[in-house]
């Protein structure tokens, strides 16, 4: 079935389907990005290992660092928060996906609802630009964090060798590249499938690492005392609830829904239950012993602590070789999960519809187009070795309004919420909060960038 003609706000040109809509079907209401990479085959597990990539990724192992700017109290608590917040939101979503699917408006893409609810310039020039720079970034992230993370198994293997943090990142890109070919969200399943247990696997391994230093008398004396400087507190307070945020956020919650096969109702709520079961399986874990571990001498990722000031590992080199493995093998899925919005951009650009999707007239374009990508994203990698700044502010000014602000806005426009009705005050007050929070980090990643700017080079081996 097409879409529907009725008096909706969705135009007839507008990217949508029917609820019942069979996305293999050769529709021109449906562009090439909708119809070959956004396929509706999935059931509600295959949902569930999406998400639980999007979400449960290698950024998880820098909490640690995050408590030991809040303290136990605070970091405890805002990690809850973030959980419950997030679950509730991504649900949230759900059912104002699912609404206007049973009204015969199925939304596949995160610009689609903005521009049927917010208004045509809300999803063209906001929503799309933000969600395109924050799935980018990520990308960008993975393939630097891959290549940081071979270096390291490098560096333990042979510790005399003279090759450089930039040529891994090049490796690592290489690997991207090859997966990038994979047509389709839906494909990714058995990877991400993988990808579930893999970090569940070197989270295991960050956790038990934690401990085993913090038992011994080789790990760092225990101080959980905050810094001093108000300045420096302050700041270091919002930087932290900006990592806590960006490492739950997704930001791809409708191209995820978008892999369902319809009917949708209730298959997103299942694919959250197993996502969360598996967040509070790992992120609980690794940030409360790597903080009780190294107290406010936590780096920014755990794994760094398991080396000395001289740079001599504190437990087993096998154990740090196969959870590093374990963490690089989850980075190239996490990578290729967020190259999908923007492969879905580039295949309605250049692709077909009424051509095959395995044809010469649109895998040739497919192949060069998604190549490109992947190079220039490991160039800026490569480039840019101290990406994590950068990120931090697409963070702040991306993750915190797609997850934590508009979802909420969402639901009381589509479901139109009396204002007596405490859900929605509580929506309010949740998209309030988050939106001035998400102001202050942004200026929290800029002073940090501001004052890291010294130490800035290109390609540097760090």
């Amino acid at each position: 079935m097409g879409t529907t003609d009725g008096p909706s706000p969705t135009p007839t040109n507008h990217p949508a389907v029917e609820d019942d809509y069979d996305s293999t079907n050769k529709s021109p209401t449906l562009d090439a990005g909708a119809q070959f990479v956004l396929k509706s085959r999935g059931s509600w597990i295959h949902c569930g290992y999406h998400l639980t990539t999007s979400i449960v990724a290698p950024p998880l192992l820098s909490l640690p660092f995050a408590f030991a700017s809040l303290g136990w109290t605070a970091g405890i608590l805002s990690l809850l928060i973030g959980a419950l917040v997030t679950f509730y939101s991504y649900n949230l979503l759900s059912l104002v996906l699912e609404h206007h699917a049973h009204l015969g408006r199925r939304h596949l893409r995160f610009r689609d609802v903005a521009y049927d609810i917010l208004g045509p310039r809300w999803g063209m020039y906001y929503v799309g630009p933000i969600q395109f720079l924050v799935c980018y970034g990520a990308v960008v992230a993975c393939i630097l964090l891959g290549g940081q993370c071979l270096k390291t198994v490098y560096v333990l293997s042979s510790s005399d060798g003279d090759m450089k943090l930039f040529e891994f990142v090049i490796i690592f890109g290489g690997l991207m590249l090859i997966l990038a070919q994979v047509p389709s969200f839906h494909s990714l399943r058995h990877i991400n499938l993988v990808s579930l247990v893999l970090c569940l696997v070197y989270s295991t391994c960050a956790t038990a690492g934690s401990i085993y230093i913090g038992r011994s008398s080789k790990g760092p004396r225990k101080n959980y005392s905050l810094s001093n400087e108000k300045e420096t507190r302050l700041f270091g307070v919002f930087n932290a609830l900006a990592i806590i945020a960006t490492t739950f956020g997704n930001g791809i919650i409708p191209e995820i829904q978008a892999t369902l096969a319809p009917p949708v109702k209730g298959k997103m709520f299942k694919g959250l239950c197993v996502c969360y079961s598996v967040v509070a399986a790992t992120f609980f874990s690794v940030a409360i012993s790597g903080y009780w571990a190294f107290g406010n001498q936590a780096k920014g990722l755990v794994l760094s602590n398991f080396f000395d000031e001289l740079g001599k590992p504190l437990v087993p080199k096998w154990f740090i070789l196969m959870t590093n493995v374990f963490t690089i093998l989850q980075l190239s899925a996490v990578g290729v999960v967020y190259l999908q919005p923007t492969n879905e951009v580039l295949e309605r650009a250049f692709a077909d519809p009424q051509s095959k999707e395995f044809s010469p007239r649109n895998v040739v374009p497919r192949v060069i187009s998604r190549s490109i990508s992947v190079v220039i994203a490991t160039t800026i990698a490569a480039m840019l070795p101290f990406f994590g700044d950068i990120n931090a502010l697409i963070g702040a000014f991306g993750f915190m309004p797609l997850d934590f602000v508009l979802p909420f806005v969402f639901f009381n426009l589509t479901f139109k919420a009396f204002k007596r009705n405490p859900v929605f005050w509580l929506n309010i007050t949740i998209a309030v909060f988050f939106s001035a929070l998400g102001l202050v980090a942004t200026v929290a990643a800029v002073r940090q960038i501001i004052l890291d700017a010294k130490s800035y080079r290109l390609f540097a081996n760090v």
